[in-house]
């Protein structure tokens, strides 16, 4: 009886160790941040606005709560845009666009395991530059919160390292202030793809 037990409570603990040693998936990546192509009207429909893209180095960081389930937040270098009204460039401006997603991996113990997430989007602006029309004119764009939707799939090298691809889709909406009076919304609303690697721990 004492021996049953034993191998029973040495089994839970080597499931215990094995649970926590796959806590945590780390993952470095470059991802482009890609605005869709109409970004708003501007001065009550005089200007019209158009964002630029951006590749930049990424990171994110998800806690598995279940293999199936986790909580997953992005990070990154800053993006830079380039803003133009009615075609002539007219501003600058980057971002960090922190994002908290809930995760479901399809195939977590596959060597291909798609994933969804859903989850909320935090898009910080500054270093707002002017130029051409706005030249000499204070630009700032308000901070966004919007919803965030993830797809991707993970490719397991081994045990512990697995390379991703995925896509991101972020509801960024930024009203935009010059010289203090406000002028109207840009719809940045962007796709966002890239690759990663990352290691499990």
């Amino acid at each position: 009886m004492k021996r049953t037990i034993a191998l029973v409570l040495l089994g839970l603990a080597g499931t215990a160790t094995a649970q926590d040693a796959d806590t945590w998936l780390l993952k470095v990546g470059v991802h482009e941040v890609n605005p869709k192509s109409d970004n708003g009207r501007l001065a009550n429909g005089a200007l019209h606005a158009d964002v630029s893209g951006e590749v930049r180095p990424t990171i994110t960081a998800e806690y598995l709560i279940a293999p199936e389930w986790g909580v997953e937040v992005l990070a990154s270098w800053p993006f830079r845009h380039e803003v133009s009204l009615n075609g002539a460039k007219a501003a600058s401006v980057k971002h960090l666009p922190p994002t908290v997603s809930l995760q479901y991996h399809f195939n977590p113990a596959g060597k291909w395991s798609p994933f969804v997430g859903l989850g909320l989007n935090y898009t910080y602006f500054f270093g707002e530059h002017t130029t051409g029309p706005l030249q000499g004119h204070k630009l700032s764009l308000d901070n966004s919160f919007g919803a965030a939707v993830h797809l991707g799939v993970d490719y397991r090298m081994d045990n512990a390292w697995i390379v991703t691809v995925d896509a991101r889709w972020m509801s960024i909406d930024a009203k935009a202030k010059v010289d203090g009076a406000d002028v109207g919304t840009v719809h940045i609303d962007p796709f966002v793809y890239g690759i990663a690697i990352g290691r499990k721990f």
